[in-house]
């Protein structure tokens, strides 16, 4: 913990000016953490970010309890952005059974959030309802890399919900980390003055629509490759020849990926001890490695695919709509 708010302290110091938590992050000890990250002045210095967990509201009067919960593990009287967490079709209904745009309204007349915005994890369609469901939305958050292009909201939402006047920002532009480390097949087709990370941001960057793109960073290296990164990004940065290499890198890609996990990890913990996201992690070398390199990764993990009992648990908390239970089903026939 101490380190964490060293790291975020020295990020903000560097030039960051936006820390985006949840409800659920790390255990739901996130934003107590973010929170003592921000004091002694840290907190004037940045923009918060922070989501109400639309799962866990009950009733009405949940949204503006939690609100407040949340205020007072990040020791603060207000939320720069606020946002409805990972919306899909049945969460929306929520959002207008609830009236919770009326109670982000009265949030924001009484100085606690700010900005009013929605995360997204459904397809264009329901997103396309979502933003046009008001007009007081100021923003939204998207999955989005150059390998979703056609995937939940994709390059036709970004595109949309920019026109519409909203911020869009962009969560997921490594894929999970996917992409911070590509098979040989994938990395091949890109230059080799970038890194694969700097490759991978640049593709965001480069678009007038995106607002802002957010990035994990679980080391202090990262934060500095980063700032580098974001220190030489631009507007239309890309030469149409590197815009080309994005579109081969997507191709190989796509032949060769499995499963669209990206690790998040909201599935776990799984009640028959199964590692979900590292057994899709294993699965994924299927297509650049064969079944031999799938085997020495599946082979790491202590419960296999086939204990898993369809419980569908996990199904419901994953953002990416994976029907788990299925896939591990074919994981464990590929292993026999």
């Amino acid at each position: 913990e101490k380190e964490a708010v060293r790291i975020i302290r020295h990020a903000i110091d560097s030039g960051v000016n936006y820390v985006d938590t949840a409800y659920p992050y790390h255990q739901g000890t996130s934003e107590i953490v973010v929170g003592k990250a921000l004091m002694d002045g840290y907190r004037d210095k940045v923009f918060l970010a922070d989501k109400s967990p639309i799962w866990k509201l009950e009733k009405e009067s949940d949204f503006d309890s939690i609100l407040e919960e949340q205020l007072q593990k990040m020791q603060t009287d207000h939320i720069d952005f606020y946002l409805l967490h990972a919306l899909n079709k049945e969460r929306f209904e929520k959002i207008k059974n609830f009236h919770l745009i009326d109670h982000m309204l009265e949030a924001r007349k009484a100085g606690k959030i700010r900005y009013l915005g929605f995360s997204f994890h459904d397809d264009l369609e329901v997103f396309k309802q979502i933003v046009d469901y008001t007009d007081q939305w100021d923003f939204c958050q998207i999955q989005y890399n150059y390998i979703n292009r056609a995937y939940q909201a994709g390059d036709e939402g970004l595109t949309y919900a920019a026109e519409k006047g909203l911020a869009v920002i962009i969560m997921e532009p490594l894929l999970g980390g996917r992409l911070a480390n590509l098979s040989e097949h994938v990395a091949e087709v890109f230059s080799k003055d970038k890194t694969s990370v700097e490759h991978a941001l640049d593709f965001l960057w480069d678009k007038k629509e995106v607002s802002l793109l957010l990035s994990g960073m679980g080391t202090e290296q990262q934060v500095e490759d980063n700032l580098v990164y974001a220190g030489r990004s631009a507007v239309g940065m890309l030469t149409a020849e590197e815009k080309k290499q994005y579109e081969k890198a997507k191709e190989i890609y796509d032949k060769m990926s499995m499963v669209d996990c990206t690790g998040c990890a909201y599935c776990m913990p799984c009640p028959f001890g199964l590692n979900i996201p590292e057994l899709f992690k294993a699965y994924n070398t299927y297509g650049p490695e064969g079944k031999d390199g799938m085997k020495r990764e599946y082979e790491k993990q202590q419960v296999r695919s086939d204990s898993c009992r369809s419980c569908h648990q996990c199904e419901k908390a994953c953002p990416q709509n994976i029907k788990i239970s299925e896939q591990m089903k074919k994981i464990a026939e590929l292993m026999k």
